[in-house]
């Protein structure tokens, strides 16, 4: 069994982080989401993947390499541009060869893993099957429809009038069959070959699809809002550990990660929280669900519930929260200006002014 795994999207939803970064490089916990998919195909006892790339082709390559960190075999294929997820199977026929294969989407966010799903579509092989999770807003993703039994009867991508809030989740497993339905179908209204178009192929000419519920954890981490709650969730689970230096006069509460070289002066980190490798934080407060990454500078200041990426700097500044600072950015306070109230009060009036 093989894997596709998609890293070639522009990621315009986390614009203007992924002007300069490929979205699935963007890290939680420091480390960035597309290795958390590869790690979980590995575990799934996956070792031959594809990764489609695209215009970032270069930072993935140089990111994953040919794959021996994981424990897999990585091809990396070419795309000229993203024209859907069908697009992607078409273009990775020759390495897909006849192998059954899961196809990941590279910015999605699976808490426990895929391994049980992957056990149970080599035991059973169906043509294909899919997992769904319910969501509150359906019309932004793919949907499926099932029968009173369970089944799959119908599926729609980002419909108006969702017929259920059940969306699929970014991770696919096929059979040889879907290149057949993948050749079958036009581009959609978007000018993209669905992968739901490919699957409702299959469902219409009476192939066998099945679909799993999760209730575990998953996000499309395409925006900053789905970034910040899975760095919470990662975080939820981390393993404090203290290999970096931290001076007496800093305390440190609950599950925090201080990794080497990491320096913690006369400040206050309040966990879960990670400070990346050679960071400094000096005489400021770091909160809950907070990921420095590598080479950051913290002074004088307060953050939580926030990702910095490496290389940034925070002086000065009095409080962040629920922000993705982009690599190598530096943030300070701004310059004091002359500032004046201008009031026409009444008799008797009671005003009150921050100053």
């Amino acid at each position: 069994m093989k894997a596709l795994v998609l890293a070639g999207g522009s990621g315009t939803r986390l614009r203007p982080i992924t002007h300069t970064s490929a979205k699935q490089l963007v890290p939680v916990a420091n480390k960035p989401v597309l290795f958390y998919g590869l790690e979980s195909l590995a575990e799934a006892g996956i070792r031959d993947v594809g990764i489609v790339v695209g215009e970032t082709s270069g930072e993935i390559r140089e990111a994953v390499g040919d794959g021996s960190r994981f424990g897999i075999r990585v091809t990396y294929i070419h795309q000229v541009r993203p024209l859907g997820l069908a697009h992607a199977v078409l273009i990775a026929r020759d390495f897909l060869g006849d192998d059954d294969f899961v196809m990941y989407l590279g910015d999605n966010f699976i808490v426990g893993g895929i391994t049980d799903i992957v056990d149970e579509f080599r035991e059973e092989r169906p043509d294909a099957q899919i997992m769904l999770t319910p969501v509150s807003n359906p019309s932004a993703f793919g949907v499926a429809e099932l029968d009173l039994s369970g089944n799959v009867v119908a599926l729609e991508e980002k419909p108006l009038q969702p017929k259920s809030d059940l969306a699929l989740v970014g991770v696919y497993l096929f059979t040889p069959l879907v290149h057949e339905a993948v050749r079958s179908i036009q581009p959609s209204a978007r000018d993209e070959l669905e992968i739901t178009h490919a699957i409702q192929w299959l469902i219409e000419n009476g192939k066998n699809v099945r679909s799993t519920t999760i209730t575990g954890y998953w996000k499309d981490t395409g925006n900053v809002t789905d970034m910040l709650e899975v760095n919470r969730s990662v975080l939820e689970v981390l393993q404090p550990e203290q290999a970096g230096d931290v001076d007496s006069a800093s305390e440190i509460i609950g599950r925090v990660r201080i990794e080497k070289g990491a320096q913690v002066r006369r400040s206050r980190i309040v966990g879960p929280a990670v400070i990346g490798a050679g960071a400094t934080v000096t005489d400021s407060y770091v909160g809950p669900f907070t990921s420095i990454a590598a080479e950051c500078s913290v002074d004088d200041s307060e953050i939580e519930y926030s990702i910095v990426l490496t290389g940034a700097s925070v002086r000065g500044v009095r409080r962040i929260e629920a922000s993705l600072i982009g690599r190598q950015v530096d943030v300070t306070p701004s310059p004091r200006v002359p500032a004046a109230h201008r009031l026409v009060l009444g008799d008797h009036s009671k005003v009150q002014i921050c100053s």
